[in-house]
């Protein structure tokens, strides 16, 4: 066991708040799978970290990730892997603390910026009173990090009060030339949700969310990507399933491929939405809606094989989890998709330049379309809030009809 008196010749021994905490933490982080030497290195890291947040007189339940940025950038002559590496485990060690304590952690008197608050603030209140996910979250702060930091380099501030409608207008005619419309809906949306924020918080005297234009999202018009019946059996059957990584993969690749799960609602699927007994599987899907759908045969067996051989023992509930240390879950839905970019790689097909898992519930789509489904058993089977989103797939058959009568006779044919 690592012990205080390692750490004796590095400062001291660790006293105040967060000497109950430590040992607890690398116990976790060694269920998880780190190697000794790791765990070292990580409680120094832990353990120089206490130390300056005792000396800041910053109580443990008070942490947040900007006392973390602080921290790192203390020495700023150190290169950037040093950084990458503290900052990795100091974000571990600050969620550990917040399962601990139980409340979140609020920000707290360190010297952030404003543009730093401004952003903390908006984070809590996305979390919770908008009650978005963390990946949700993730997405939208590089949008308002880009808005404030530009705010601070024209205006050299980034007080909600300088904002007004030619700021917006201006941020907004800065990016339109060289960006996509998808990028540009996204970044309207963000904008909105902030200025929004920033009225109901009386940070701005005026609702600065109508001063965003909407970015019409035009139906595509072509069919979305899919793979036919015998190319997804093909697909699953590149998982080698005699190794450990095979076994996950295939059973990621199955509710997929059958059930047409999110890639997102793949990595949030926990232990206990498994229902072996009523043979039922619990989706978490998009908007925190709760969906039952069926435990088929073969992903049962897929997922009790490796659950049982090959997931090992883990404080995270995700049901599937990295190959190495930390044996937490994935990381998000970009690590399906990579699952599945692999195995279509394998097979020699060419995946879709974003969201490949998608392509799995597009072949599912349309393999039911034409077994004779409905839009709306379509919709129910693959949980849209609304059948337009469902109609694309409708496009299929009269793609297959457009075959048909290129090839039919031009004289004798029916009218």
């Amino acid at each position: 066991m690592i012990t205080d008196k390692v750490f004796a010749a590095k400062g001291g021994p660790l006293s105040g708040p967060f000497d109950i905490h430590l040992d607890p933490f690398l116990t976790r982080l060694r269920v998880e799978g780190y190697a000794e030497r790791t765990l070292r290195k990580k409680r120094a890291i832990a353990a120089s970290f206490a130390r300056w947040s005792v000396g800041k007189q910053i109580s443990a339940g008070d942490l947040n990730e900007l006392h973390l940025t602080a921290f790192v950038k203390r020495r700023p002559r150190r290169g950037k892997d040093c950084i990458k590496a503290e900052l990795a485990t100091l974000r571990l060690f600050l969620k550990y603390l917040r399962a601990e304590l139980g409340r979140p952690i609020t920000p707290l008197r360190i010297d952030a910026s404003p543009a730093d608050r401004l952003k903390q603030r908006y984070m809590d209140y996305l979390r919770k009173e908008r009650g978005l996910t963390e990946n949700t979250i993730r997405v939208y702060l590089p949008f308002i990090h880009n808005f404030l930091s530009e705010q601070v380099a024209k205006t050299g501030c980034a007080s909600p009060e300088a904002l007004d409608a030619i700021t917006v207008r201006d941020f907004l005619i800065d990016h339109v030339s060289s960006r996509s419309r998808e990028y540009l809906r996204l970044l309207a949306t963000v904008l909105r949700s902030f200025f929004r924020f920033l009225y109901l918080r009386g940070e701005t005297a005026i609702d600065l969310a109508l001063s965003v234009p909407t970015v019409r999202r035009w139906r595509e018009a072509t069919v979305h990507p899919y793979l036919s019946p015998e190319e997804v059996e093909r697909v699953l059957s590149t998982a080698d399933r005699s190794i450990p990584r095979g076994r996950r993969d295939y059973a990621i690749l199955l509710l997929l491929a059958r059930l047409g799960l999110r890639a997102g609602e793949v990595v949030a699927l926990e232990l206990g939405d498994i229902h072996w007994r009523t043979g039922e599987i619990v989706v978490r899907g998009k908007g925190r809606v709760l969906n039952r759908l069926p435990l088929l045969s073969d992903i049962g067996e897929a997922l009790a094989l490796y659950i049982s051989k090959d997931r090992g023992a883990s404080a995270s509930r995700q049901v599937f989890l990295r190959m190495f240390a930390p044996r937490v879950g994935l990381a998000g839905p970009c690590a399906v998709g990579h699952i599945v970019r692999l195995a279509l790689c394998r097979v020699g097909l060419r995946s879709p330049s974003r969201s490949a898992a998608h392509l799995f519930r597009h072949s599912l789509a349309t393999r039911m379309i034409r077994h004779g489904a409905s839009i709306a058993e379509i919709s129910e089977i693959l949980r849209h809030r609304s059948q337009s989103s469902t109609a694309i797939y409708a496009k299929v058959d009269f793609e297959a009809l457009r075959g048909v009568t290129r090839s039919w006779p031009g004289r004798g044919g029916a009218r």
